[in-house]
């Protein structure tokens, strides 16, 4: 297998061929004065620091070039999201953290050896789908940072490419994808739009109404662009006052959204009020019984469900039995029978 290696330092292309083994050929040049030969390549992987002007400058004037390689890693900082939301904007298929193990490097590279016969047709077309959706979603968070207006078309596409992934390939397929190849919230993101697209999809919803669901789960929580990371991944319980921060994520993803014609009064309401309950416990307006649109009641159980099954580095990915119990036990809050539809969704599919 042919890999390109590129790097802004001799060290860190030292380090790439150190934890590569002999079975792949290597090339490797230092970013500035890259002559990439595409034919030559199977797949690049990109050392870079994604805060550098220089590095991104030289990155976007190769971007054409790096666009024809099918398989495309970096390597970034694991705790800075404007890293990782710069490395998939410049054209990564796949963002590793820089402190990466040669496993790990391997087992992505590998990928792309392999031919549709070898791997399968399941997991190409899921790949793609979760790429995309990643993709979509760190430049949403990107332009949130930056104050910036939020691509909705480019979302909808993503939230389309997710919703005929799992049409075709099932649910099971893209919560295995997902927990594999991404963390955190970008994790969440994409796990509530894979569930509120099965959902949609078990209960019958028309294209309309589907559209309006999987943008809205795209969209949910990008008021947490602005909360810092070592809030929103903190190994353990929040205190006082970092659950009030936490909790002023839907109003932020309100006011970041509401000025933007692509996004409809359904989607926004949406993003306002998916943590708001039946029984008016919710936030961030207590909202309670017919206040609370159709939308928001499927979203809320799509994403409280997909919550409690993301793997997290410091603590055991719930199954999906103990998940639905959870779900199904909080009476009062969600609409019993949207709870009970949503079983066959949550179990079996």
């Amino acid at each position: 297998m042919r890999v390109h290696l590129i790097g802004d330092t001799p060290g860190k292309l030292s380090r790439l061929r150190a934890g590569l083994t002999s079975e792949y050929t290597l090339s490797s040049e230092l970013l500035g004065g890259v002559a990439l030969q595409i034919a030559a390549v199977d797949a690049i992987v990109v050392d870079a620091d994604m805060r550098n002007l220089e590095s991104i400058s030289a990155l976007k004037e190769l971007a054409a070039k790096l666009s024809q390689v099918r398989r495309r890693v970096f390597l970034v900082e694991r705790t800075r999201r404007l890293s990782i939301a710069q490395a998939y904007a410049l054209g990564a298929t796949q963002v590793l953290p820089s402190t990466f193990t040669p496993a790990q490097l391997m087992a992505e590279l590998d990928q792309s050896r392999s031919s549709p016969t070898e791997i399968g047709e399941i997991r190409i077309g899921v790949r793609g789908a979760t790429t995309a959706g990643a993709a979509s979603i760190a430049s949403m968070f990107q332009a949130v940072l930056r104050g910036g207006a939020v691509d909705v078309d480019e979302a909808r596409d993503a939230g389309k490419k997710i919703a005929n992934s799992i049409a075709e390939h099932g649910l099971s397929k893209w919560l295995e994808s997902v927990r594999r190849h991404h963390e955190g919230t970008y994790q969440h993101c994409l796990l509530v739009t894979g569930v509120a697209v099965d959902f949609g999809l078990s209960l019958g919803l028309n294209q309309i109404d589907m559209e309006r669901l999987y943008t809205a789960a795209m969209f949910h929580d990008i008021g947490k662009a602005a909360i810092p990371l070592s809030i929103l991944d903190k190994p353990g319980r929040l205190d006082r006052d970092e659950r009030a921060l936490i909790e002023t994520h839907p109003v932020a993803g309100y006011e970041a959204l509401k000025d933007n014609t692509g996004i409809s009064p359904e989607v926004l309401d949406a993003v306002r009020h998916h943590h708001e309950y039946l029984d008016g416990s919710g936030y961030p307006d207590g909202l309670s019984g017919h206040s609370i649109s159709d939308i928001v009641r499927l979203l809320t159980i799509c994403d409280i469900f997909a919550a409690l099954i993301e793997h997290r580095p410091y603590r055991s990915t719930m199954s999906r039995e103990d998940a639905y119990g959870i779900v199904s036990s909080m009476d009062g809050k969600l609409e019993k029978p949207l709870v009970g539809a949503f079983r066959e969704v949550a179990l079996t599919r």
